[in-house]
This record gives structure tokens, sequence and C-alpha cells, in this order.
């Protein structure tokens, strides 16, 4: 079997595309790229901030150069059996389809034009809804249609919901290579042996059994060392766009309430809520450090430095439906998770994550008050993550449902 994987996507903005092709080629599927990475504006915390805005007009000459460097490549290209179009590939898809007719097309829909509408705020939705036509045509002309979550595979229509695929998003290799490289400290909350038991309800996961004195999980794995001790601060971070759909305000509020605790907390990213949150973040909170952007090379072992990784706090609908990137690889980087308690984030990490109430500032700066006062808690759920991620994030794991449904195709066709 060739696959291709084709489009404008851009594996350093999002690196989804990425964990596809190394998981394909490590299940011994031989695949080429056809890309021309377009770049995105909303590249989060791993791409510096533009200089400028470029408009509309200068965006749409910048896509007409790349969808043509784009047609020559594929040109030159030899004959797939299956084209991957990557994430935002709604106009991609069309390309593929008249370049490589008969062949057939996966598209890689992780966010529908609500979605983003919802992630970058009210000023963008009316012009956003403008291409739900050209998102429609898209999924018509895939084959399979590739989601994160159960959750997002039910917002698809009936008749496309036979066609989609769940794939969790997963974590590149290099937030693995993260962990693995630096010293003892991070790496102490790492000594597992065995992953947890996450055997959980179809929809919505185990309710894992607490410590009455730490109200914290008690059912993941036991042999640890104690990554922080007493006097030291509980690392903590954050990172990506401050939008609607992270919930980075509840973030802003809930440390606002730690005034006195021992956490150091890194912030990263922009984005519209970015004023919002520092603003919320006010005079009484513990050591933040604000960062507008990592480079891409740093920003997995930056995460690896700490104890705690906080996902997203929204209660829009996409937020309750996804499980974000930062989860999957603060896991991988060997931090302890924290992140809003909905259906599939629980239901991916069972007791190998700490949950609060999607937009419940108290009880997010409640849990990190706890996780301060205990660090064999902060080095055990480190433990259950770390585990559960080389088990279910590495790119092989996570492409399995792909690969078979590919095998099926290819096999009907031959």
């Amino acid at each position: 079997m060739r696959v291709m994987a084709f489009g404008t996507y851009d594996t350093t903005v999002h690196p989804r595309v990425g964990i596809l092709i190394e998981g394909l080629r490590r299940h011994g599927i031989e695949v080429v790229t056809c890309n021309v990475p377009l770049g995105h504006m909303d590249a989060g915390p791993m791409v510096p901030p533009p200089a400028a805005h470029p408009g509309i007009p200068r965006q749409r000459i910048r896509h007409a150069r790349c969808i043509a460097e784009l047609v020559a490549k594929a040109r030159r290209a030899p004959r797939p059996d299956v084209v991957i179009v990557g994430y935002q590939g709604r106009l991609d898809i069309q390309i593929a389809r008249r370049l490589f007719p008969g062949v057939p097309l996966v598209l890689d829909h992780l966010e529908s034009v609500d979605d983003v509408a919802d992630r970058l705020g009210q000023a963008a939705q009316a012009e956003l809804r403008k291409v739900d036509r050209i998102e429609q045509a898209a999924i018509a002309a895939a084959r399979l249609v590739l989601v994160d979550t159960e959750e997002h595979r039910r917002v698809l229509a009936p008749a496309q919901r036979e066609r989609a695929v769940v794939v969790p998003i997963g974590a590149p290799q290099v937030w693995f290579d993260a962990a693995s490289d630096l010293g003892p400290r991070a790496r102490a909350g790492m000594r597992a042996d065995h992953p947890p038991d996450l055997a959980a309800d179809p929809l919505t996961g185990p309710d894992p059994a607490t410590d009455p004195t730490t109200g914290l999980p008690q059912d993941s794995p036991t042999d640890f060392v104690p990554d922080f001790r007493p006097g030291e601060d509980l690392r903590v971070i954050s990172f990506g766009l401050y939008s609607p759909v992270q919930g980075a305000p509840v973030i802003g509020a809930a440390l606002s309430r730690l005034d006195g605790y021992p956490i150091a907390v890194t912030m990263i990213g922009r984005g519209l809520q970015a004023q919002r949150t520092r603003d919320l973040v006010g005079p009484n909170a513990p050591r933040v450090t604000w960062r507008t952007w990592v480079p891409e090379a740093e920003l997995p072992r930056l995460v690896a430095a700490h104890d705690v990784c906080l996902g997203v706090f929204g209660t829009g609908a996409k937020a309750l439906r996804l499980v974000p990137n930062k989860v999957f690889q603060g896991a991988a980087a060997g931090c302890a998770v924290l992140t809003s308690d909905t259906a599939p984030q629980r239901r991916l990490f069972g007791p190998a994550g700490l949950f609060v109430p999607a937009g419940d500032s108290d009880a997010l700066a409640d849990a990190l008050r706890r996780l301060a006062q205990h660090p064999a808690e902060v080095a055990r759920l480190r433990a259950a993550a770390a585990a559960l991620a080389r088990e279910r994030f590495v790119p092989e794991a996570v492409v399995e449902p792909l690969v078979e449904r590919l095998r099926e195709i290819v096999d009907k066709r031959s």
C-alpha cells in the first residue's frame, strides 16, 4: 500500500498529520508526502507572532502560489493507492480529487467551520459560516473522514458517520524523547513499571476512588519517587492559544487565588483572551512567567521540565468534545495532566488524569493547592500519565483504527 499525505498542512503548526505519517510508517506502510505548507495566523505558541497581518488579498495570493507548487509536486510523485488530505484541507481535497481520479481520499477533519468560529470568537463567525458549503463538499468527496473523538463523530450528519474513523491525536516522538532527555527530577514521576487499569465505560469513562485526605485519585501506579519535595515549587505549565475553547481566563482566575502557595507557573501563547487572562491573574498570584511563543524545538523540553500540564477549561460545545494536543503532549513529556472533566478526556485518561468541572476556576485553584501540598500525589499522577502515553499515545497506537480501514479499502480495490 502506498499512501500519500497531501495538502497545505503545516506540521510545525499542527502536528497531527506528522503523527499520522509516522504511525503509518511504523506499521510498514509506504508514505509519500506531497506538501507545501501554507501556515496559519492561529499558529499558537510554537510560531512567532507575525510582524503584520497580511490581509485577505495577500493571503489569497499566497494560497494560490502554494496550490500551484502543490500541483506540480503531485504530478511528479508516484501514483498512490490512498490520499490523506491533511488538517484544514477543505479546498485541498478538491484538488486531490482532480489530480488522482478514482483514488480513495481521506479527509483529516479535526475541526468544523462551527468549531473554528467558536475558537476565534464572535467577530469571525459570520465570515466563517460562508464556507460551510465548502466543508460539506469536502466531506462528501472523502471515502473516510478522520475525527479525534467519538463526540466529534456524532456531530457529523448520520450518513457521514459511517465513513468516520476516530483517530486520537496522540503525540510526536519528540515529546517522549524530551521526557527521557531530562535529569532525575524531571524523570522521577515516570518510574512506573505497569500502566494503570483503564477499563472504562465507552461513553463516560471511569469514576476513580479518591483519597479522603487529598481528594485526588488513588488507583494509579504507586511505585514512584516524589518528583518535588516540601519547600520546592510545584511547576505548572499552560500553553496554546488564548481562545474561548482553551478557557484561559479560568486559569487566570484560579491563579489569582493561590497567593502563599509554593507554585511557579509558565503561561505560553497569545490570542483573543490573553489580556483578559493577565488581568484576572492580578497581583496575588504565585510566580508567573508569561511567554508569547517558544521555538518548536524547545517546547517539548520546556514542558517536560514542569510537574503539571494544564489542559482546556472552556465550556463551549467544542471544548466539551475535544481532547487537545497539549494533554497528549504533556503526558508524553511526563507531566501530570490537570484538565476539565469532559466525557472524552475522562474516557481517554481515566485515573491517569486529574479533572475539575469545565469553567470552574475555584475547583482548579483547589486542585492546584492540593497538588502543591502533596508531592507524592503529583509523582503518582505523572507516572500514570507517562505510562498511559507510552501505551496509547505513540503514533503507531493512535493510527491502528485508520490502518484497519485503509487495508479494507485497498483490499477491495485489489
